[in-house]
């Protein structure tokens, strides 16, 4: 059986499932996550790119989008409802292939060597290859690509890789934000657009609801 073809998502959904994998990693005591601790993870400063400020209501009406194509599980155990990710089952993916487009829909595009050091947390690949096999896997998805290669930048000795969750990135010739800093820069569309405009935070226009 081949995976479901998914619906393009906006920049917050994927930043939801980003956050979802991730905390999923780095904070297991407390995943799955509270609809607090995800607008929290959204919302964070450092490691993600572009840096956003969304509400509860937008987070909860991107999670009730998310349901659809099962990438979202809501679980209700005690008094708070909490939520995981269904990555892996929903796309037949390994976690390794989670791990890179984690860190693809929080950082923005990367190269393999960015990718095997902020995905560290998530998977340890052996060395770049591994990611550049993995990386070509995704690329090479008999149900559609998840990633693609793009054109060297001016100046730059590898290329840099991108989610296509979003749909086809738009990428211009600015020179790629730093993801071993201990922030990230904002950037102008709600898209995987690349062009660092300044360090303050951005209120991102939220889909209500998909269109038929």
């Amino acid at each position: 059986m081949t995976a479901p073809r998914l619906p393009v998502l906006s920049l917050l959904e994927t930043r939801v499932l980003g956050v979802l994998c991730e905390k999923q990693h780095t904070v297991s005591d407390t995943y799955p996550l509270s609809l607090n601790a995800l607008v929290a993870g959204c919302n964070q400063k450092t490691s993600r790119h572009p840096i956003i400020e969304v509400s509860e209501a937008d987070v909860l009406s991107t999670v009730d989008s998310l349901k659809g194509p099962a990438l979202i599980i809501e679980t209700s155990g005690g008094r708070v409802t909490r939520y995981a990710h269904n990555m892996e089952r929903a796309l037949r993916l390994p976690s390794q292939s989670i791990a890179l487009l984690t860190a693809l829909m929080l950082r923005g595009p990367q190269t393999a060597g960015e990718l095997r050091i902020n995905s560290e947390r998530l998977h340890r690949f052996a060395d770049i290859s591994a990611v550049e096999g993995f990386l070509q896997e995704l690329a090479e998805r008999p149900e559609g690509a998840l990633v693609v290669e793009l054109p060297r930048q001016p100046g730059s000795r590898e290329n840099r890789w991108a989610h296509l969750l979003s749909g086809v990135p738009v990428i211009d010739d600015a020179p790629a934000p730093d993801f071993h800093a201990d922030f990230a820069t904002p950037s102008s569309g709600c898209r995987s657009r690349c062009r660092p405009r300044n360090t303050r935070t951005r209120r991102l226009p939220v889909r209500r609801g998909r269109e038929s």
